[in-house]
């Protein structure tokens, strides 16, 4: 999932740079990304300037990534519902099957993240900081000590 804990109110290009960033470390991780744009529309579905930012950064690391299945904008439950994503976006090849989220902010970042670990009840490690010059992360300040010791391992790793 990405970002979920840096920019703010991330411009186009910027996604663009976290969607690329975030496609490398779960490549780094033994995971085959396919990458969903999030928004609250689906395939054109909803309009404004939200929808167009996600819409088009999700094209533009489309182009720069022509063999990583990338799409969007599209809602979460069509990312991740062969059975939703035959209805609202049946032209997608990520849709029904992400397993890699771009959050259009860190407020719908922090806030899905959270829920995914707390109700979901899936491990959280991070936010893992990416596209730096050396590895640095960081913790929830609600973490435990498996969290702890696992982002020491990914720091090593990404080292």
């Amino acid at each position: 999932m990405g970002d979920c804990a840096i920019n703010i109110k991330p411009t186009e290009d910027e996604l663009v740079e976290i969607a690329e960033e975030t496609l490398k470390c779960a490549q780094l991780f033994g995971i085959d990304p396919k990458v969903a744009f999030l928004s609250y529309s689906t395939d054109g579905s909803g309009k404004g300037e939200d929808v167009d930012k996600m819409r088009n950064a999700a094209m533009k690391t489309k182009q720069r990534n022509p063999n990583i299945p990338i799409d969007g904008e599209m809602q979460f439950d069509a990312a991740v519902s062969e059975r939703v994503a035959e209805k609202k976006f049946p032209s997608s090849e990520v849709a029904g099957q992400a397993n890699t989220f771009i959050f259009p902010d860190i407020n719908a970042g922090n806030i899905g993240y959270k829920i995914a670990q707390r109700l979901g009840r899936f491990d959280a490690y991070g936010p893992i900081l990416l596209g730096l010059n050396s590895p640095i992360n960081d913790l929830s300040r609600g973490c435990n000590a498996i969290e702890v010791y696992s982002m020491a391992i990914i720091t090593a790793a990404l080292a």
